[in-house]
């Protein structure tokens, strides 16, 4: 394990341990209801029609993976937009309440940054952790999925150095759309990702990897209910662990690329069948990338239907608790 890696691991380590699962990544006891009443967190109201996010973020570039802090105000996300480094960037765009409209985005810079693509933000429960792909910081032209610290929640600019998740995670194949659970029972923590397989080994698949008491990511295994052979990629799961979204273009989908979901009882179970999200959400274009807000009734993706402002635009649908 090198040293940039080690650090990682304790801080992880320090992250979940046991008691410190549920204070450091914020779980708390709003985690821990959820757990204890999973079969209400799951009557939700369908879906609202998509709504364009408008001009305060959108453009006439890409606008793709998007990640919500907690508490709605900051929106990690990436976009190959003018005044960045090099294809695909990281930005985030900020707004004072829920109701304004976002602000200009920011690029997160050159720590972040380079002249290869990153993708993927994803911000960890208590906003601490920002993890994300790229294969520039490595050099090479395989990414990987790394993850950078901070320890002021409010402060989007005052990450730390990004550090490799290390060999459990990344290989020598593409990684990336990382998602973590902490699940509010045992404080276990899961990462899922995507990883796309050599030519002729497959597509794009979600693999799991777990994090071990010494802080380090096991090795990650293929999650075989959620993947086909066609792409499937950047899930993203409900904080009580009990719904996962995802990108798919497996048969059975209205466009080339859809949103589908697959849920299950308890944490311990393996995940249904996945659905299609239906003409509700999808359209016969590219819808993908989504991401769930914490109480799991925003959904945020990305999307080149017509009506747009150019290339993906982020759209969001809500649903309700009764």
């Amino acid at each position: 394990m090198n040293d940039k890696f080690d650090e990682l691991a304790k801080g992880l380590a320090q992250s979940v341990t046991r008691r410190g699962a549920l204070r450091r990544f914020g779980v708390g006891l709003v985690g821990i209801a959820l757990a204890c009443s999973s079969a209400l967190a799951q009557q939700l109201s369908v879906w609202s029609a998509p709504v364009n996010l408008g001009p305060s973020i959108n453009t006439e570039f890409s606008e793709f993976h998007p990640a919500i802090s907690s508490d709605g105000l900051s929106l990690f996300f990436a976009s190959d937009r003018p005044g960045g480094f090099g294809e695909n960037d990281l930005w985030v765009a900020q707004r004072p309440n829920r109701t304004a409209e976002w602000g200009p985005a920011l690029n997160l810079g050159q720590s972040f940054n380079t002249g290869h693509g990153e993708f993927g933000p994803e911000l960890s429960p208590d906003g601490h952790w920002l993890f994300f792909a790229t294969a520039g910081l490595a050099g090479g032209n395989t990414s990987d999925v790394y993850a950078a610290f901070r320890n002021d929640t409010n402060n989007d600019f005052g990450w730390g150095q990004p550090l490799s998740l290390g060999k459990g995670v990344n290989s020598s194949h593409n990684g990336g759309g990382p998602t973590l659970f902490i699940d509010p029972t045992t404080g276990a923590v899961t990462l899922y990702f995507t990883r796309l397989n050599k030519p002729g080994q497959g597509n794009w698949d979600i693999y799991q990897s777990n994090l071990d008491t010494n802080g380090s990511f096991n090795d990650a295994i293929v999650v075989s209910e959620l993947s086909s052979p066609s792409e499937d990629t950047h899930p993203t799961v409900r904080r009580d662990g009990l719904e996962i979204i995802f990108s798919s273009t497996r048969p059975g989908s209205i466009g080339g690329n859809d949103l589908w979901v697959s849920t299950r009882a308890t944490t311990r179970d393996k995940w249904s069948p996945p659905v299609n999200l239906g003409p509700a959400i999808n359209s016969e274009f590219f819808d993908g990338a989504p991401y769930l807000s914490d109480d799991g009734e925003t959904l945020i993706f990305s999307s080149d239907r017509p009506g747009g402002f150019g290339s993906n635009d982020f759209y969001t649908s809500v649903r309700k608790k009764p």
